[in-house]
Formats: structure tokens, C-alpha cells, sequence
């Protein structure tokens, strides 16, 4: 194959047979199931990379179910996200992601630099309940549940936090090991067609495995739950590197769009 040929069809790894396609991609039917809780504010701060800041001692935990993803398929992806604070704007730090499909995980740490990770979580109804579990190997990691539709939820605040700006800490390394890319990336979620919100008592088990990257921010305190549904995707628009800063993505109804990136002083 010719030079030519490797710069014109070169996207993703394998150059022949990538593990996902081009965008744009959108998410349909996805299915949300949130819980909220207090942790250790000293263990966010030593984990939340500068120039974002710590809003809140508070930990969002995520399970979702990702139905219809172009390109990606079906599957399902659970994680941390930390409230930050960015040049005043408040929005959400993604600390970890664990799914069980290889070419989102492939896609997203290489596109968006989505911290994430092959286990296997499951989100399902229960009898009367939305049970949420994290299996890493045999080990069972997370178990959360919540009781199934009790509260319809205020749609506007909802459609208010899916609003917001959310940050990625993007790496890249060179083949000696040593960063080649180290930014911080903000993505926003668009063209979001919110289909239903509830809330409800809920509960989270989070246990510590190595390197334990969950049970080190453990629960001190449960505040609220929600569950939601509604389509989503992801875009990626331009860049622009600053000494500090951040990035714009977009994370919604029908596509995937990525704004600015911010390079991290080396």
C-alpha cells in the first residue's frame, strides 16, 4: 500500500479493519439509571485534574443501557462523574467507565479520550425494582438498586443537567511510554429527546478491587437517585490549545460533536 493510500484511508487502528467506523454517531433509546452520593472532598481533589475544580464532595453513579449506538451496537457502559467547576461554569469530570463492547471503548478513549474500560455491567427491571451490577471478571464490583418509576422527575431540571458542559482527560502516550497527548477534552450533549425521568429511594455497594478505582471514592452518604430515558450522540467540531483550559464535545439526542480541546502544560 502506498503512503498515499495510509494517509488517505488512515482513521483508526487496524488500518484495514478499524474497531469502529466514522461518525457521525448517534445513541437511541438509551436508558439512565443515576444515583448521587457523598464521598471524601480530599480523595476528589487529589483525582480532579487542574483547572477543573471540585463543586461538591458528590459522586453521580451511572448505569446505562445503550440499545441502538451507530456503529457500536448494543451494549452497556457504567461509571463515576465528579461535579467540577470550569472558569465558573459548572459541569461533570467522567473519572471511570466500564462496558462490555470493544469498539466504544476503542472509540471512545481514542476519539474523545472517554476513560474506559472492558467489565461487564448489566441494567434491568427487577420485579419492582431497576437493578444496576458491575462484574469485573468474577468479582462483583458494584450492585445498586432503585425502586422502579416512584416519582416522575421535573423534566426541566433534568433537560437543565443534560445541558451542561462535561470534561475528559485525554492521553496519548509516545512509543517510549512518555505523554504525547495530554488535554482536557469539554463535550456537551445535543439534539436530546428526553422521553421520561422518575426518582425513587435508592441504594449503591461500591467495593474496592486493584488498583481499586471505585472503592476509593466510597459512600459516606446516599442523597438522590433518577432514572431517565432518551436518544443522544456525539459530534466533534473544532480545536483550540491555550496554556490552560478546556474542550467542547457534544454528547446527545442524535450525534456526537466534540468542540474545543485545551492542551495541559507538560
Amino acid at each position: 500500500m502506498k503512503e498515499a493510500e495510509v494517509k488517505a484511508r488512515a482513521f483508526a487502528m487496524p488500518l484495514t479493519s478499524p474497531a469502529y467506523p466514522p461518525g457521525p454517531y448517534r445513541f437511541v433509546d438509551r436508558e439512565f439509571m443515576i444515583i448521587t452520593y457523598r464521598t471524601d472532598p480530599d480523595k476528589l481533589r487529589a483525582i480532579v485534574p487542574e483547572p477543573l475544580e471540585v463543586d461538591a464532595p458528590l459522586v453521580k453513579y451511572e448505569f446505562i443501557r445503550m440499545p441502538d449506538s451507530t456503529g457500536f451496537g448494543d451494549y452497556t457502559e457504567t461509571g463515576q462523574v465528579i461535579p467540577v467547576r470550569f472558569r465558573g461554569r459548572k459541569g461533570g469530570y467522567s473519572h471511570c467507565m466500564f462496558l462490555n463492547d470493544e469498539p466504544p471503548i476503542a472509540g471512545g478513549r481514542e476519539l474523545w479520550g472517554f476513560p474506559k474500560k472492558l467489565a461487564d455491567p448489566t441494567l434491568h427491571v427487577e420485579i419492582d425494582q431497576l437493578v444496576g451490577t458491575l462484574d469485573y471478571g468474577p468479582v462483583r464490583v458494584v450492585t445498586a438498586t432503585m425502586g422502579y418509576k416512584h416519582k416522575v422527575a421535573d423534566a426541566a431540571a433534568i433537560r437543565a443537567s443534560l445541558a451542561a458542559p462535561n470534561f475528559l482527560l485525554k492521553i496519548i502516550p509516545h512509543v517510549d511510554g512518555t505523554t504525547r497527548i495530554c488535554e482536557l477534552v469539554e463535550y456537551y450533549l445535543e439534539d436530546v429527546t428526553l422521553k421520561g425521568a422518575w426518582t425513587g429511594p435508592a441504594a449503591i455497594s461500591l467495593t474496592c478491587r486493584a488498583p481499586g478505582t471505585r472503592g476509593r471514592l466510597g459512600r459516606t452518604s446516599h442523597l438522590r437517585s433518577h432514572a431517565r430515558s432518551r436518544q443522544g450522540g456525539l459530534r466533534l467540531s473544532s480545536a483550540l490549545d491555550e496554556a490552560r483550559g478546556s474542550a467542547q464535545a457534544g454528547h446527545g439526542g442524535s450525534g456526537m460533536t466534540c468542540g474545543s480541546r485545551t492542551k495541559l502544560p507538560s
